[in-house]
């Protein structure tokens, strides 16, 4: 059975940090509405992290999104990681 989580906190309210800073990102006024997408794609960065949570690995979103690169999921991964670590230190 899936555990649910809730968080009283948003998740804008405590995890701020500045995506433009990964290089495997961008975001773009006007495209996918301004949404963080995978650098040269229009694959929001937001798929990998729900695809991943729900039991997808990375391989199958490669092969889900053709144009996202397994150097750029690794970027992103990777930043994001070091971001929650950078929370839980502060």
């Amino acid at each position: 059975m899936k555990r649910q989580f809730h968080d009283p906190v948003p998740f804008q309210t405590r995890h701020r940090h500045d995506w433009n800073a990964c290089p495997a990102v961008e975001q773009i006024p006007g495209k996918v509405s301004g949404a963080l997408v995978f650098r040269g794609t229009r694959v929001p960065i937001r798929a990998l992290f729900e695809n991943l949570r729900d039991g997808a690995s990375i391989e199958d979103f490669l092969n889900w999104f053709p144009g996202v690169r397994r150097d750029q999921v690794e970027q992103v991964l990777d930043f994001e990681l070091e971001s929650l670590s950078m929370a839980t230190a502060g």
